[in-house]
């Protein structure tokens, strides 16, 4: 039986020490080479998902990542993870972002972990015994009308939202702004850019939704997404149902 939490920790921990040193520098940034998915793989984004290679492939595990894919080793388990959750931010100097790591044991969430390195902050979820920060039991914010915050990433569609909340905050980090959610620091994430990837988003869906969140596709729907580094989806999760709708309502 492997010891997600700890695998997850020291992994993240040496991701740590490998990129840090290129935090805010444009070196950060270069372009080596084209994701499977078809981005543009920049250089911290593969030192960093090296890291995790170096670790996890000993295992035989299944790994889906952003840089290289998918590498299907027959195993039980599949590890969802973003080596570097919000790296534009990290190249440009904005201290917002962190680590994203999912594992799926026959494709049935079965631990998430996300680490934020800048405030060391280590989130955790296990399917049906809830979400945790620091070791310690996290819960969404109850909604207050007339004080909703929202983070919200849109390519136009559904910008009436913004006359019915009180803030809007893009901080580029999804993973991040998802687990910000689950701790109460704000009431809802929405991305309807047709955008976001299951290696974006894997680990923070576990963690909000054992948080209490409500997490559903542009449609209302309970959210689904393959256990795939190139498939793009929309996602809304949010504190309240009465926010789901109005969010619903608005984009149509």
């Amino acid at each position: 039986m492997y010891e997600w939490n700890e695998i997850a920790l020291q992994i993240a921990k040496e991701v740590e020490k490998e990129i840090l040193p290129l935090f805010g520098k444009q070196k950060a940034g270069e372009f080596i080479g084209v994701s499977p998915s078809g981005d543009k793989t920049k250089l911290v984004d593969k030192i960093a998902e090296n890291v995790i290679l170096n670790y996890l492939e000993p295992l035989d595990v299944n790994i889906v990542s952003e840089e290289v894919g998918t590498v299907d080793k027959g195993s039980d388990y599949t590890v969802v993870v973003d080596p570097l959750d919000g790296s534009y931010n990290f190249i440009r100097g904005i201290p917002i972002f962190g680590f994203s790591f999912a594992v799926f044991k026959k494709d049935e969430p079965f631990y998430s972990m996300i680490y934020e390195f800048m405030t060391k902050s280590v989130y955790e979820a296990i399917p049906g015994k809830g979400a945790y920060l620091n070791g310690e039991p996290i819960k969404v914010r109850e909604m207050k009308e007339g004080a909703v915050a929202l983070n919200f990433y849109t390519r136009g569609r559904g910008i009436g939202i913004l006359q019915k909340i009180k803030r809007t905050r893009v901080l580029g980090a999804i993973a991040v702004e998802l687990v910000y959610l689950a701790k109460g620091a704000t009431d809802g994430v929405v991305d309807i850019r047709n955008y976001v990837r299951p290696t974006d988003i894997a680990a923070g869906v576990m963690i909000a939704k054992e948080a209490g969140a409500i997490v559903t596709d542009d449609k209302g729907k309970e959210l689904k997404f393959s256990l795939s580094a190139a498939e793009k989806t929309n996602i809304i999760a949010v504190n309240d149902e009465r926010l789901l709708k109005m969010i619903l309502d608005t984009i149509g």
